[in-house]
């Protein structure tokens, strides 16, 4: 069924993440780095955010970023008090006993500005921005703390005027992802004292070893046992990639690289296979080999009200009278959206977001080997330099954007 699939594919994806946690870079922040103390709890979080929509809509595209996520609600957590700031840090993965909340807030500035520098051939903005409405008193403790820590922004607002507030909160996101993400809050009820929002655009202008376009033609993609679409399929022939796969091991992890420091993941189960993969899925092992690569051509999005989904996850107090934000206003209502886009050509990737082992490198020249991605696949887009997953998410059907 699609519920069990998905639970397969969350502890396949599960498994994986600690292979990627693993992987070492040239440009590694080091292992003193505060923001690798963080790391493990960014991973908890994404995995337990991507589970509950993988739950929720089994079906479905799915597309986040955790990173932009997890650095807004840590944001926020400076002006939270008592145990609505235990209750959202936890919530975010992080184990209180381990760290400080002043180690998570230490963490996430170098991880930002880790992520934030830029590199040949990508580019990339992440920030976030509080509306407030303009009849609060904004604590100066927390305007200091956020921008020193998150670079953020903070805006007077009047909610009163729904439509003004709308247009003012889209027209600055649009502008911070270069126009990718338009139209990010619908109109607000005029209760609302604050609005928090997130991004994070991503441009890869290229593939370490791009596709050629002329090589592009329309495939079939199988979305499930009833269901196929033609979607455009790039093609490589004679290019090497890393890959992991072997008899024991039935599911092809492909390692895509950009030019820079950003690394994309592609984990593709075989048919029928996935318990198999479950259960034998411990070689920690990649092998460049030459691939003849078929893999689409696609844009997906996903789009969430936060507000509405976190709870779940074991954010009670943030969304109810019952929260503590005291470190920033007396009010109490908050809203939270986050969208994020991705698009993937012969080119590179763009993507865009508003809201203990070892690895084996082995080189293995002989056989070309087909893969063919015509089937669900789930995708990572990894920070090399900072060990963190930027991007997260499960492509069912390419065709729906």
């Amino acid at each position: 069924t699609s519920q069990t699939m998905n639970e397969r594919l969350l502890a396949l994806w599960g498994i994986l993440c600690k292979v990627f946690t693993l992987l070492k870079s040239a440009q590694s922040t080091g292992e003193g780095s505060p923001s690798l103390k963080i790391a493990p709890g960014n991973t908890a979080f994404a995995l337990h955010f991507y589970h509950l929509l993988a739950s929720q809509s089994p079906g479905s595209n799915i597309f986040f970023s955790p990173l932009s996520i997890s650095a807004s609600y840590a944001m926020l957590s400076l002006g939270a008090r008592s145990h609505s700031q235990t209750q959202i840090l936890e919530g975010l993965g992080f184990n209180l006993t381990e760290l400080s909340a002043w180690d998570i807030h230490w963490g996430f500035q170098h991880l930002l500005h880790a992520v934030r520098l830029p590199g040949d051939g990508l580019e990339m903005r992440m920030g976030s921005a509080l509306f407030l409405s303009q009849d609060l008193l904004i604590l100066p403790g927390f305007l200091n703390d956020s921008v020193a820590f998150y670079e953020s922004k903070l805006f007077p607002t009047n909610f009163h005027n729904s439509v003004g507030t709308t247009q003012l909160i889209n027209d600055h996101v649009r502008e911070e992802t270069q126009g990718k993400i338009v139209d990010l809050v619908s109109p607000l009820s005029t209760d609302i004292t604050m609005v928090l929002v997130n991004y994070i655009y991503f441009k890869g202008k290229s593939w370490f070893k791009p596709f050629i376009p002329s090589m592009t033609t329309p495939q079939d993609f199988h979305v499930d046992e009833n269901t196929v679409v033609k979607v455009p399929m790039m093609l490589q022939d004679t290019q090497h990639h890393w890959y992991l796969h072997d008899r024991h091991l039935p599911c092809s992890v492909l390692r895509m690289d950009y030019q820079g420091n950003m690394t994309a993941f592609f984990i593709l189960p075989d048919r029928g296979k996935m318990k198999q993969v479950e259960e034998v899925l411990t070689p920690e092992m990649y092998f460049y080999k030459k691939l003849e690569l078929h893999f689409p051509k696609f844009s997906i999005s996903g789009s969430y009200q936060l507000d509405q989904i976190l709870p779940k996850m074991g954010f009670m107090h943030l969304f109810s009278k019952q929260v503590d934000l005291s470190g920033i206003t007396k009010e109490r209502k908050l809203q939270v959206f986050h969208k994020a886009i991705l698009e993937v050509d012969e080119v590179g990737a763009q993507a865009a977001a508003a809201t203990g082992g070892f690895i084996t490198f082995m080189s293995a020249q002989h056989n070309r080997r087909v893969l063919r991605f015509n089937r669900p696949f789930l995708v990572v887009i990894f920070s090399t330099n900072t060990q963190s997953i930027l991007f997260l998410g499960k492509v069912v059907n390419p065709m729906n954007s």
